[in-house]
């Protein structure tokens, strides 16, 4: 079942962040207000910035989607998990920290605990290696 659950998982955050990186290189508007957070017209290009930076979030945990999928190098997965939770995690930090702050507004708080939540379970997974039993 855990084995089950980490690979859904992990397509599903390649997926996630993929897709979201696209829409935001693409339609930074359109997608920061599903996050009901308004853009000022000249801050486009830097929230299409973001998204390539989120593009290659989701790029690299496509990869270990199919690490998974394929029953790949576990010595890969971690590397994948280690240095998408260290991404994550600051990104969580630092968003947190300035909605605290009021400069951001409270709609990044969704980005704050997404992120954050995944590299709290990225980070325990590795602690507890639960990548043993997905990869050979």
């Amino acid at each position: 079942m855990k084995s089950l659950f980490l690979r859904l998982y992990q397509v599903g955050v390649a997926l996630s962040d993929t897709c979201t990186g696209i829409f935001l290189i693409l339609a930074p508007q359109f997608t920061m207000g599903l996050l009901g957070v308004s853009v000022d017209p000249g801050a486009e290009i830097y929230i299409s910035y973001i998204g390539a930076f989120v593009l290659g979030v989701g790029l690299c945990c496509g990869y270990g989607a199919l690490l998974l999928l394929r029953k790949g190098d576990r010595k890969r997965m971690e590397m994948v998990w280690l240095l998408t939770a260290i991404v994550r995690g600051s990104v969580a930090a630092f968003v947190a920290t300035h909605v605290l702050a009021h400069q951001l507004d409270a709609g990044w708080l969704g980005v704050a605990a997404f992120d954050g939540l995944c590299a709290l379970m990225q980070g325990v997974g590795l602690k507890q290696e639960w990548l043993n039993d997905v990869t050979c």
